[in-house]
C-alpha cells in the first residue's frame, strides 16, 4: 500500500537529516581544533520500485540513505604564534608521528620537546623527520626528530679566509720581527681559537719584497706564545704572495704554519691562510686578494674555529629544517621534518586526536622533505586553524532542520491519510 511505504520514505528522510546534523555538529564543534578538516554528508536515493519491470520508467522511490561522509582537505587559515616549535603546513601533506599503533599523520603542528629532547605532539607521539649528521648535513633516513647534545665542544681554527688589497705603489721593505710595525707595509689583526676554545689574537704583517711579490707573517703576542716574553711578538706562520702584471694573485706559497700557544693549548696547531683561488690553481683572480694601485685594506676575514658553547635557541625555516643556535654564534642543523603525501587524501581514516592513518583507499604514505614533489612548505611560529567555515555550517544547519521538518510532514500527512482509510468502516 502506497500510504504505508510513505511512512518508511519519511523515516529514511528523518535518518538522513539526523545524520547530516551529526556531521554539521561535528564540524561546528571542531571549528577551534588546530588542523581539523571538516566533512560533508553525501546522500543517495534508495532502490526504486518499477511499475514496468526492468524496462524502466514509472518508478516509485524508496527514500534516501547516507552514502558517504567526505572530508574536505582545503587549506585552513594560518595563525602566528610565539612558540618556536609551532609549525604549520601551507599546501599538501601531513606531519608524520609515531604512535603505539603505528604511524599517524596530522595537520596539527603544535609540537614541543620532551625531557629527552624528542619533538612530540600534545599526546606524546614522537614527530618523525630526517636527522642531520655531526657536520649538520641532513640525511635521507627517516627517524625521530631529537636534539643531540645541548653543548658543543671547542673547535680549533684550522682555516682563515682573507679578502684584501695590497697597494702596488708601496715601497719594498725588509721585515724585522723585532720591529714589525716599521718594517712592514700593512698589518691587520684577527681572532682565532686554539684547541681548547680560547680566543687568541694574531696579527698579520705584509711587506713588499720586490714588485709583484709580498711576504706575510702571522704573529702572536709574546704573552700568548709558549716560551714567549711579554712586550714581544712571535712569528708562527709565514709565506709568499706572487701577483701578475694585472694585480691578480698568481701563486700563494706557505712556508710555515705552527702555532704554539701557551696556557694548556696543544703545540703545533696548523692554520691555513686562504687568500683565494690563484691563477695557477685555475682561478680568475676575481675571488682572490689583489694588488691594485689603491691603499692597502682588509675587507673581510673569516675563520672556522669556535669556543665551547651551549644551546641558546631553536628555529624552523620554510624547508622544515630545525636549526640550533649556540651562544658562540654557531648555527647547526639538527633535523628536517618529514612530510607525508597521499594519492587520495579523502581515503584517509580518522583515528581521533587530530590523527589520520593510511588505508587502501588513500594509498601508501610517501614521506619526503617539505616543498618537494607537491608537498607544502613549513611555516615556523605558526599553526593551521580548522578549515570549517561557521557561516557555511549555519546555512547547512538550517537546511538540515528544514529537511527534517519536511520529512515529519510526510509522516504526519501519511498518518492522516491512513486515519481516513480506517474511518471508512464507520
Amino acid at each position: 500500500m502506497g500510504i504505508l511505504s510513505s511512512f518508511n520514505i519519511g523515516v529514511s528522510g528523518l535518518h538522513a537529516a539526523g545524520s547530516s546534523m551529526s556531521v554539521i555538529g561535528d564540524n561546528i564543534a571542531n571549528a577551534g581544533t588546530f588542523g581539523f578538516k571538516g566533512s560533508r554528508a553525501e546522500f543517495q536515493d534508495q532502490l526504486s520500485k518499477s511499475l514496468k519491470g526492468i524496462d524502466g520508467g514509472d518508478q516509485i522511490g524508496s527514500g534516501t540513505k547516507l552514502a558517504h561522509i567526505t572530508p574536505k582537505f582545503t587549506q585552513g587559515n594560518i595563525s602566528r604564534t610565539e612558540s618556536i616549535t609551532d609549525v604549520a603546513l601551507n599546501g599538501n601533506g601531513f606531519f608524520t608521528v609515531q604512535t603505539d599503533k603505528g604511524r599517524g599523520f596530522t595537520r596539527d603542528g603544535s609540537f614541543h620537546f620532551n625531557k629527552d629532547g624528542r619533538l612530540i605532539n600534545g599526546d606524546g607521539n614522537v614527530v618523525l623527520g630526517f636527522q642531520a649528521n655531526e657536520e649538520g648535513k641532513i640525511s635521507q633516513k627517516l627517524g625521530e626528530v631529537k636534539l643531540g647534545n645541548t653543548t658543543i665542544p671547542a673547535m680549533p681554527t684550522s682555516k682563515v679566509g682573507i679578502k684584501m688589497n695590497l697597494d702596488s705603489r708601496a715601497d719594498t721593505m725588509q721585515f724585522d720581527i723585532n720591529d714589525p710595525e716599521k718594517t712592514s707595509n700593512f698589518n691587520s689583526s684577527m681572532t682565532v681559537y686554539d684547541n681548547v676554545g680560547t680566543q687568541r689574537l694574531i696579527t698579520m704583517y705584509f711587506n713588499k719584497t720586490v714588485d709583484g711579490q709580498w711576504d706575510y707573517h702571522a704573529t702572536v703576542p709574546g704573552e700568548d706564545a709558549a716560551g714567549g716574553q711579554p712586550g714581544t711578538v712571535v712569528e708562527m706562520a709565514k709565506g709568499k704572495l706572487q701577483f701578475d702584471a694585472n694585480g691578480k694573485l698568481q701563486t700563494d706559497t706557505p712556508e710555515l704554519s705552527a702555532f704554539n700557544f701557551n696556557k694548556g693549548a696543544a703545540p703545533g696547531q696548523a692554520i691555513e691562510f686562504d687568500f683565494g683561488k690563484t691563477l695557477s690553481e685555475g682561478g680568475s683572480g676575481d675571488e682572490a686578494i689583489t694588488q691594485f694601485g689603491s691603499r692597502s685594506s682588509m675587507s673581510r676575514n673569516t675563520q672556522d674555529g669556535a669556543s665551547a658553547a651551549t644551546l641558546s635557541s631553536l628555529s624552523f625555516n620554510d624547508e622544515g629544517v630545525l636549526t640550533a643556535a649556540y651562544d658562540n654564534g654557531v648555527l647547526k642543523d639538527v633535523a628536517q621534518l618529514g612530510i607525508a603525501k597521499f594519492e587520495n587524501n579523502e581515503g584517509l581514516f580518522k583515528m581521533g586526536r587530530n590523527l589520520f592513518k593510511e588505508t587502501r583507499k588513500s594509498g601508501q604514505a610517501a614521506v619526503g622533505k617539505p616543498g618537494l614533489d607537491g608537498r607544502g612548505n613549513v611555516l615556523s611560529k605558526s599553526i593551521e586553524l580548522s578549515n570549517v567555515d561557521i557561516a557555511d555550517e549555519f546555512i547547512n544547519l538550517m537546511n538540515a532542520q528544514r529537511n527534517f521538518q519536511a520529512n515529519t510532514k510526510t509522516i504526519t500527512t501519511a498518518d492522516q491519510m491512513l486515519t481516513e482509510v480506517l474511518n471508512i468502516k464507520r
